[in-house]
């Protein structure tokens, strides 16, 4: 097909115009993308320290205020130790007479009151029991009978010792044995008071039902029979333990043992709960060391009875010998950038916003970056000195800094290119 000069000039010119109406709509993309670009750069960095983050953003970044915790970091003793329960608060139970066990009213991990039935069982030997119980009241009686004579003694003894008749040794040796007679009787009282309570006559005279109680209130940590279990007075039948009244042993060593006094306060941090810290004061301090180490044991009350806290849990320990305190953060507040340290605070009156989808229209959450010196580093946490002064009202990111820092970093790069 042959195509004319004129049609061939008409052709040139309309690819001409058409090639000039797409370089100008390239370049006009072009830049009206570098101006979104440092217009959403400028939107997120007001200033060298300042950034606003939207609503998805402060969500994702899951951020935590809170504000300085006075610690004394400047002067402690560092040690490891351990929880422990005094014995007065743990008890073994056993019978006094064998038998066979006949019911178990309880399992291992169940809190008991004392004097709560734990189980019964069956004695064959009731006869032995009957003539114990005789035998007591035997001892009784005769034991008053000899009170008796005693009281009128003693104050014969008194009256001649007041006259100085008699030698006052005399006097002293009737009032003690009159003092030895009345605890004799209230022994015997006991004892005959414990077979009452727990021995339950049963349909056999030959034997007899002994109820099991409970001496001391707690959880019962063992459970060492079985219904028909064969049970004797050297048998440990349930193990009870009250976790309510504890107490940490501190293992300090001999260099630090003379900062060591009772009354000092220590902070405890639980490895096993997410480094929680709970609080204490030393009421004893140990006169031994600790199996042939150079470690004594300090023995400290805890505040918090709340915590929920058993026998044997692992701690780091700091105790206060000082008296300086120091504001502190968690060591992840504070970031490095530049050579220099730095926290996040927000002075927002609402310092979380109120839209968190990307189809509201929210202004988002205003944070500045304020240099800061750290100081002792502790357990997690660290002193903290600002090096400016922070508005009462605001509030300090403690979780979450780390992504305020890289989308700041992240936005400043974004604005030079």
């Amino acid at each position: 097909m042959i195509i004319s000069k004129n049609k061939q000039k008409i052709i040139y010119y309309f690819l001409f115009c058409l090639s000039i109406f797409l370089i100008n709509a390239c370049s006009s993309k072009s830049e009206s993308s570098k101006d979104a670009a440092k217009e959403a750069a400028s939107a997120e960095v007001h200033s060298k320290d300042e950034i606003v983050i939207t609503p998805i953003q402060f969500k994702a970044a899951q951020i935590v205020y809170s504000n300085f915790e006075l610690k004394n970091l400047s002067e402690v003793i560092t040690a490891n130790g351990y929880t422990k329960v005094p014995p007065q608060n743990q008890a073994d139970v056993s019978v006094f007479v064998n038998g066979v066990i006949k019911n178990i009213n309880v399992i291992e991990g169940v809190y008991v009151k004392a004097g709560q039935t734990l189980a019964t069982y069956q004695s064959i030997e009731y006869n032995n029991i009957r003539l114990q119980k005789a035998k007591l009241q035997q001892e009784l009686q005769v034991a008053l009978v000899g009170k008796d004579y005693l009281v009128l003694e003693y104050n014969r003894q008194k009256t001649l010792s007041d006259e100085e008749v008699n030698a006052r040794k005399v006097f002293q040796k009737v009032a003690s044995d009159l003092q030895a007679e009345k605890k004799k009787i209230e022994t015997i009282n006991n004892q005959i008071t414990i077979l009452n309570e727990n021995i339950q006559v049963g349909g056999n005279a030959s034997s007899a039902t002994i109820v099991i109680k409970a001496p001391i209130s707690g959880y019962v940590t063992a459970v060492n029979t079985k219904i028909g279990s064969s049970v004797s007075s050297n048998t440990v039948i349930f193990s009870i333990i009250n976790n309510a009244v504890m107490h940490v042993d501190i293992l300090v060593y001999e260099k630090d043992l003379f900062k060591v006094a009772v009354g000092q306060q220590v902070r405890f941090v639980l490895t096993n709960q997410g480094n929680a810290e709970i609080k204490g004061k030393i009421f004893l301090v140990g006169k031994a060391f600790e199996n042939e180490t150079k470690a004594v044991a300090v023995h400290a009350d805890i505040d918090n009875k709340d915590a929920r806290l058993i026998s044997g849990m692992y701690v780091n320990a700091l105790i206060d010998i000082g008296a300086a305190e120091v504001n502190t953060l968690p060591q992840e507040a504070v970031l490095k950038a530049d050579g220099k340290e730095y926290i996040f605070i927000s002075q927002d009156e609402k310092n979380e916003p109120t839209n968190t989808t990307e189809t509201q229209n929210d202004e988002g959450v205003h944070f500045k970056r304020i240099e800061v010196k750290t100081g002792v580093m502790q357990f997690g946490s660290v002193q903290v000195t600002p090096m400016q002064e922070i508005p009462k009202q605001a509030k300090i990111v403690i979780k979450g800094a780390y992504y305020l820092q890289s989308a700041m970093a992240n936005s400043e790069e974004g604005g030079e290119h």
